[in-house]
């Protein structure tokens, strides 16, 4: 197979500090080529400078790329234009972010083919609907018209995959394309990534974190950390033989979760969950006279006893979010009781509810969002405490509380004073932890909050609550779409489908019998890493 991109000893750095450090491989014709490694390990870096996107602040320090032969860096902007989207084009993590909200999907498809190909306005159109079919939007002469916020995340990425095709590049590179999907959507994705690579004899650079999707996607994998290229091999060696221990651990912390101890039965109940409803009205007409409903949660019920979790998963718009809203009053209940120690706070008014809001707290899926950028960390975690009246009232001894709380979540005390984007997104979820922990809570509702972690982080981060699970006896709601990490985590599992629970139970229970297909559907998309080969003694 002739080689499609040679990276040849390429260095970057901003500065004095090095960010790449004489990175070498190269991608054959026809190739899927997996680049692992943690957040800031230098995988999206690395396509940036393929793609000559890199900020200006940053300077090629050694090395080359090279497409077919010819140089990258020795060409002009004007020349790189041209090769960008027709000869190398790129998939981003967030289709959202990634499509324009003002211009509909065909139109956005169509501005690419316009631009490299200079066909006739009938004909761009006619390429773009046989693009969207390809990629299997379903009726893709009407999503044409359609806008960003009018498609699921999944058909999103397809219409990225499209653009993405639109001028047949010889190099398509992936970043962390299903990361933000549900397991089927993402199964659907991968399957149709490989069927283009098949048709197409199509090159791919796939950047990854998760083990499971390189060992469905790769056919070589190269392992990145701290800029520097430890490790390359085929995918079944990578698998069988790691060598290098960084290599190692990446997998042992993707493949060997442990499951959860189970202790005693019969503990009090905590939270109580009856015939939940959350009904969205459709309204249409001029007057916007109500016509019908969106059943969001549609009879919803489940415990959670003190001390023990509950992993809620299914895929997006299942209602699992929906739920957790409901429970901590962000929305309107249609019908139904939630009860809180027996006192059911659903009926509530807002003043009486103030005297719950301490004990039900909430870790959200996106640690950086949630976290104000103009305050500080100590600000961010004694505004709770504050608002709240829970813990210390003066402020030294604030500081105190505030201290533990970092360190009881592996932070440094010093690190009140810093901002967040001081600091990682791992960092940032222990952050958004400690604020939680710092108003005393007896339940946390964990919104997908490892979804956008690397396998270590997310290693890190479960461990950090269970620990926490162990030590203070507080209880968890952990709503996720990736079934993987269910075992390590919950207790018992509850599985949501279009609004109801088709299926619940102990975890070991349903992930090992499953009763409802859908559950058995769910179970099957989720990419797996072959198992750890034991070490000869």
């Amino acid at each position: 197979m002739s080689t499609i991109l040679s990276v040849e000893n390429l260095s970057l750095a901003i500065a004095r500090e090095q960010l790449l450090r004489s990175v070498s491989f190269e991608i054959k014709e026809g190739e899927i080529f997996a680049l692992v490694g943690e957040s800031g390990s230098g995988k999206s870096l690395t396509s940036l400078a393929i793609m000559r996107l890199l900020p200006d602040s940053i300077n090629v320090g050694t090395g080359d790329i090279r497409l077919k032969e010819h140089s990258l860096f020795d060409i002009t902007e004007s020349q790189m234009q041209k090769i960008r989207g027709k000869s190398i084009a790129m998939i981003f993590q967030e289709p959202m972010s990634a499509l324009n909200p003002v211009m509909t999907v065909g139109e956005q498809v169509a501005e690419v083919i316009r631009l490299h190909l200079g066909l006739t306005k009938e004909a761009v159109k006619k390429k773009v609907i046989s693009l969207f079919d390809e990629v299997g939007i379903k009726d893709p002469s009407e999503r044409y018209y359609w806008y960003p916020h009018q498609l699921s995340g999944g058909q999103k990425q397809r219409v990225m995959i499209a653009m993405a095709l639109a001028c047949e590049p010889d190099l398509l590179i992936a970043d962390e394309p299903t990361t933000a999907l549900d397991v089927t959507i993402q199964a659907q994705v991968l399957s149709l990534l490989k069927q283009i690579r098949e048709k197409r004899k199509l090159s791919i650079l796939f950047i990854t974190h998760d083990m499971g999707v390189v060992a469905q996607m790769a056919d070589r994998i190269a392992v990145m950390k701290e800029g520097e290229l430890l490790e390359t091999a085929p995918c079944d060696t990578f698998f069988e033989q790691p060598k290098h221990p960084y290599t190692q651990r990446l997998l042992k912390d993707a493949i060997a979760m442990q499951a959860k101890e189970t202790g005693e039965e019969g503990e009090k109940t905590l939270l109580e969950v009856k015939d939940l409803k959350v009904y969205f009205p459709i309204k249409k007409g001029l007057l916007q006279r109500t016509v019908g409903y969106v059943k969001a949660v549609d009879g919803v019920s489940f415990a959670i006893p003190k001390g023990k979790t509950l992993a809620l998963v299914g895929e997006s718009g299942s209602g699992k979010s929906t739920i957790g809203k409901a429970i901590l009053r962000l929305l309107d209940i249609t019908k139904g009781t939630i009860a809180f120690r027996d006192v059911n706070i659903a009926a509530l008014n807002e003043a009486s509810l103030k005297a719950y809001r301490s004990k039900i707290q909430v870790v959200f899926q996106d640690p950086y969002s949630a976290l104000n950028p103009r305050m500080t960390i100590g600000e961010i975690i004694r505004e709770g405490m504050v608002s709240l009246k829970v813990g210390p009232k003066e402020k030294e001894a604030q500081d105190i509380r505030i201290g533990e709380l970092l360190e009881k979540v592996g932070l440094k005390k010093e690190y009140t004073e810093r901002y967040p984007h001081e600091f990682s997104g791992g960092q940032r979820q222990r952050i958004g932890i400690a604020r939680a922990l710092a108003v005393e809570p007896e339940l946390i509702i964990c919104d997908e909050p490892t979804s956008a972690l690397d396998v270590t982080v997310r290693s890190q981060v479960l461990s950090l609550l269970k620990e926490l699970q162990d030590d203070f006896a507080v209880s968890y709601l952990f709503i996720t779409h990736d079934l993987s990490i269910i075992p390590s985590i919950a207790d018992e599992v509850a599985v949501m489908q279009e609004g109801k629970l088709v299926e619940q139970g102990p975890v070991d229970e349903v992930m090992h019998n499953p009763q409802h297909e859908y559950t058995r559907t769910l179970l099957k998309a989720v990419p797996k890493p072959p198992p750890i080969q034991k070490e000869e003694s």
